[in-house]
Formats: C-alpha cells, sequence, structure tokens
C-alpha cells in the first residue's frame, strides 16, 4: 500500500438518463432524497431554506439526513454550473466533485472526493468508508 493514495478517489459509473435528470438528482433536494438521503435541505447565502425542486447554487448550504445514521451531513456548495459541474464540502474539509458528461445514451458519472486527511481515523472512516459508500450509492 506504499503508493495508495489515502488523499482522494475517484469513481465512474454510467447511468441511463440525461444530463439535465443527473445534475438535478445531485443539486435539488427533492431529487437527492429519491436515491440518497432521507431528508435534504439547501439553504441560500442569507440562510433561506430554497424550495425543494430549485437547484441549489454555488455558496448555498446544505443539511443532509440520512436513512441509518443519526448524524446530520452539513456543508456548503462551492460550484455548480448548472449543467455538468457540482462541488460540495462534505466530511469536514473534504470535498465532493460531479462531473458529468453524455456519452451515447448514458451520462457518465465521476466522483471524485478530495482533500481526505491522511490520520488513521480519517483513512478508515473517510477514505475507506466514504469509498464503500458512495460505491454502493452510486
Amino acid at each position: 500500500m506504499e503508493n495508495f493514495d489515502w488523499t482522494a478517489f475517484t469513481l465512474k459509473i454510467a447511468v441511463k438518463a440525461s444530463l439535465d435528470e443527473i445534475y438535478n438528482a445531485w443539486s435539488s433536494a427533492s431529487e437527492i432524497e429519491k436515491w440518497f438521503l432521507s431528508d435534504a435541505e439547501f439553504a441560500d447565502e442569507n440562510g433561506l431554506i430554497i424550495n425543494k425542486d430549485q437547484n441549489a447554487l454555488k455558496g448555498d448550504r446544505y443539511n443532509w439526513i440520512w436513512y441509518l445514521y443519526d448524524e446530520i451531513e452539513t456543508g456548503i456548495i462551492h460550484h455548480a454550473n448548472g449543467k455538468d459541474h457540482f462541488e460540495f464540502s462534505f466530511a469536514g474539509n473534504c470535498s465532493v466533485e460531479i462531473r458529468l458528461r453524455s456519452e451515447f445514451e448514458y451520462t457518465i458519472v465521476e466522483l471524485t472526493q478530495k482533500n481526505i486527511p491522511t490520520d488513521e481515523n480519517s483513512k478508515r472512516n473517510i477514505r475507506l468508508g466514504c469509498h464503500n459508500g458512495w460505491s454502493f450509492y452510486l
């Protein structure tokens, strides 16, 4: 495991859906609740909750509630271009970047989680744990 990168990982999957559908699945509370979370809410920079069908924008904050865990994940949207790139803070100071591209009748979803700390707890719970979690949900 000498050359193993503990600070980042990338996963890819082809999904038979349009680019817009996949972008919305990440950036709108109503859509992310269909496949990933029991409850999600995005709030603008002033703390006002945005409509669940609206897409989150750069600078918005989120509160996510898991199906199986009591913890609430909170973070900020770092990038949201409304089309093919969505990035948010996750698991503390980590960042998750979603890049999308069309290929035939599929959308390629490329997820990169980066800035993972290298202490033993982060290696186990964030690097390995999040990799397993994202692999399952993707």
